[in-house]
């Protein structure tokens, strides 16, 4: 297990600040999972950790060891670290057991330990008997747990993953959430996981960091993410919900209280003012009751196991509920609220 350490690393490109000035850590062992849209920085990121980039500002470590700063750099291929793309960059004209030898062959180990090394990691990502295989012979799913097995057959202690999930259909990118989980519960290496996808990182990593424009929004445990997020933007990617405008009327400790559309609802907080407050509400925190917010039905859609039902507050704010029934359109409601988050200024 080795820790990564990010300190003020800045990456441009012309006027572009692909990555800027993030400092951020890698606990040895963690599982980390860097979300965010297209152009937000998180493959620039990965690319710095990986070696393909090297810094304009500011210095990586892996542990004690310097491996990047501006003038000077440790090569990717010095760095211990193994990677799975997106593309999964396997060898058309080498069967499943040559790509997945490969890096043994390329540090020179003898042919018994090669043999029994490629056919412990192909049983450990569900491709027992497969080493035979063409590459073109393989599902996508298949593929990509070829690269997974040669990532992990020189026993990195780093292992960065780029969208690995992204060229795959919705039931092989959940049977891979499975493989990846296995992966970090045996290897117990250092995971880094870039993925525009916030299902996947909530699933997988044990830390989410949320990138937006180069800069680093939040970093914290998904729940945290999720439930407290630090400002609208990371409000706004992660999960569903809507963001409504209150007023606080009281507060204590990590409680206060806040009236939205002329009604008093208990609300979490981190820090604030009284005064307008912005208040996220997640639709599993609303429910169609006998009291609560006054709102008007203005939609209904059909998800399978519920409908998500869209409310327009007297405000003209609108929320969504999760409901087993449609109610009608232009029906007027009320909502009880069992949770809400008051996003920090």
């Amino acid at each position: 297990m080795t820790e990564i350490r990010m300190q003020h690393v800045s990456r441009r490109f012309g006027a572009i600040h692909a990555v800027d000035g993030i400092s951020l850590d890698f606990a040895p062992g963690s599982f980390t999972a860097l979300l965010g849209p297209s152009g937000c920085g998180k493959s620039t990121l990965l690319r710095l950790i990986a070696g393909f980039e090297t810094p304009d500002e500011g210095g990586i470590h892996f542990g004690e060891t310097l491996v990047a700063e501006p003038a000077w750099t440790v090569p990717p291929e010095k760095r211990g670290v193994g990677i799975v793309f997106q593309s999964y960059a396997l060898w058309p004209h080498m069967d499943v057991a040559g790509n997945v030898a490969y890096p043994l062959k390329a540090h020179g180990a003898d042919r018994r330990t090669i043999a029994a090394r490629v056919d412990e990691v192909l049983a450990v990502v569900g491709l027992e008997g497969f080493g035979a295989r063409k590459v073109d012979e393989l599902s996508g799913g298949q593929r990509q747990r070829v690269a997974l097995a040669r990532c992990l057959v020189a026993d990195a202690s780093i292992i960065l993953f780029d969208e690995p999930l992204a060229n795959l259909d919705m039931h092989l990118r959940a049977a891979m959430v499975d493989v990846f989980r296995t992966i970090h519960r045996r290897t117990g290496a250092t995971i880094v996981y870039v993925t525009h996808d916030q299902a996947e990182a909530l699933a997988l990593a044990d830390r989410v960091a949320v990138l937006d424009r180069g800069r680093l929004l939040q970093a914290g445990p998904p729940s945290e993410i999720y439930r407290s997020p630090a400002d609208a933007t990371v409000a706004g990617f992660v999960g569903r919900g809507a963001i409504v405008t209150g007023t606080v009327v009281g507060q204590r400790d990590r409680d206060a209280e806040v009236e939205i559309a002329g009604h008093r609802i208990p609300a979490r907080h981190a820090r604030l003012k009284n005064g307008r407050a912005r208040v996220l509400l997640r639709p599993e925190a609303l429910a169609l009751a006998g009291s609560g917010l006054a709102a008007t039905v203005a939609s209904t859609t059909y998800r399978g196991p519920v409908y998500e039902v869209r409310l327009r507050l007297d405000t003209g704010e609108e929320i969504v509920v999760d409901q087993a029934d449609a109610p009608l359109i232009g029906a007027r409601v009320h909502v009880a609220v069992s949770d809400a988050w008051i996003i920090p200024d």
